[in-house]
């Protein structure tokens, strides 16, 4: 009899399945997605903290580091002015990066109603933030899609 060849993908369908749950077993899907975090913003994932908060007139993102690290906080300060501009001229390509997808959640309304919001980053101790702002209902709904998505995606919280 042949050895069964489990993905870690049914891997972990059949445990589900079974309400048996190894905690030890990595989260191969985050960890990767937390390299490629690491390579798009020039911080360790793991050492920072995201917060994906929507507003009423659109949000912010917030990227810092846990503790003192100036050269990090440099990378983030940087990393938010960069994508500041690339969101202000519609492209959302370093999301699809990190994210490891085409599409990101919100971004095609983003980037058609670009005109309509602003992108405004901004040093906070230990990091940055990019305030997202608008006064049009769509992009409103659309930016909240994709900071939804992001704070999932990144297992993120809001203040």
């Amino acid at each position: 009899m042949k050895p069964l060849g489990f993905t870690a993908f049914a891997l972990t369908a059949l445990l589900a399945c079974s309400g048996r749950n190894d905690s030890r077993a990595p989260d191969t899907a985050f960890a990767a997605l937390q390299q490629r975090g690491e390579s798009a913003m020039g911080v360790n994932q793991y050492t920072s903290q995201h917060v994906f908060e929507p507003l009423a007139d659109g949000g912010r993102i917030v990227l810092q580091r846990k503790e003192n690290d100036s050269v990090g906080e440099a990378a983030i300060r940087a990393h938010m002015r960069a994508i500041s501009t690339s969101f202000r001229n519609g492209d959302f390509a370093v999301p699809g990066f990190v994210h490891a997808t085409t599409t990101v959640p919100g971004t095609a309304v983003m980037k058609r109603l670009k005109a309509d919001i602003s992108y405004t980053p901004r040093d906070l101790p230990n990091g940055a933030e990019v305030v997202i702002s608008t006064r049009n209902p769509e992009a409103v709904s659309a930016i909240h899609e994709f900071l939804a998505f992001q704070r999932m995606d990144h297992r993120a919280g809001m203040h």
